[in-house]
């Protein structure tokens, strides 16, 4: 048992995590391409515009550091950038059929990663974990944390 708080253990877990990486390369150029590919697949769930200024802000990173991503993303044949349909001074970023496929494997490799983690977990655990997080993200959204 622990005497951090439960606050000093959300941040270390996500400390922790941020530090680890599903590529061979450990966090180099597929990481931070499937980063962005992420991204832009989250705001597109949410239906929000997905320029550069909304990547970054989905990332946590500056603006110029989001476009170098998605830049990096784009020349991969992941994402493309095309004018936007409401404002035609702007450009938004989507994915392209390999980016789909390329985060399509990223996520069966984020499950079978959490499968080995929670092993001797029940079905009831995972689900009841899955939900606390989902419930935190959405409330840090709401913040605007």
């Amino acid at each position: 048992m622990t005497s951090e708080g439960p606050g000093q253990v959300l941040f270390g877990f996500v400390r922790h995590w941020a530090r680890r990486s599903g590529s061979a390369d450990a966090g180099g150029e597929q990481g931070r391409i499937v980063l962005a590919c992420e991204a832009v697949d989250a705001l597109r769930q949410r239906q929000a515009p997905v320029t550069v200024n909304a990547v970054a802000c989905e990332i946590g990173i500056d603006q110029s550091g989001a476009s170098r991503l998605i830049k990096s993303a784009t020349a991969a044949g992941h994402l493309a950038m095309t004018v936007s349909a409401t404002d035609g001074r702007r450009r938004e970023a989507s994915l392209t059929p390999a980016g789909r496929s390329m985060l399509d494997q990223a996520r069966h490799w984020q499950e079978d990663v959490f499968a080995q983690l929670t092993t001797d977990w029940s079905d009831t655990e995972r689900r009841t974990f899955q939900r606390a997080m989902t419930d935190l993200m959405d409330r840090s959204r709401t913040m605007n944390l």
